[in-house]
């Protein structure tokens, strides 16, 4: 597979709706995954959307995920760049990207099985990642 480059964007509780009103403009796909769906359906944002993608048939990405209360929502900001797949280049640009920059989530493994992490580059730009696991 190698690695996808995608824009994600921050929502504010309405990713879903997003997502879905893209959806009916570009065609395609969605697969939505909440907070529940991710292992933790007893917290306050478990019906908000954790991970989202949308393929469109003409070859489009957009990623989405709602913003949890602990995590301050600021329009304007609300859009990272996201990097995942099975290549092993993924680590790699995570550390030169994260040189002079804000690690905001330490590349490691999370509870659905892949490794992830999220940095503020030099430049204010966020960037998020996923390697994903072998799969058996």
């Amino acid at each position: 597979m190698g690695s996808k480059l995608n824009p994600c964007i921050v929502f504010d509780g309405n990713a879903r709706e997003a997502l879905q009103f893209y959806q009916s403009v570009l065609g395609g796909e969605l697969h939505i995954g909440t907070v529940a769906d991710f292992g933790s359906p007893d917290t306050p944002d478990a019906d908000n959307v954790m991970h989202a993608v949308l393929s469109s048939p003409t070859g489009y990405t957009i990623m989405g995920w709602d913003a949890p209360e602990r995590v301050e929502y600021r329009p304007g900001t609300n859009v990272a760049i996201f990097i995942g797949g099975d290549d092993s280049q993924i680590r790699d640009y995570f550390e030169k990207l994260s040189a002079d920059g804000t690690v905001t989530l330490p590349l490691e493994k999370q509870s659905w099985g892949d490794e992830a992490g999220s940095l503020i580059d030099k430049f204010g730009i966020s960037w998020m990642f996923d390697i994903t696991r072998p799969r058996s």
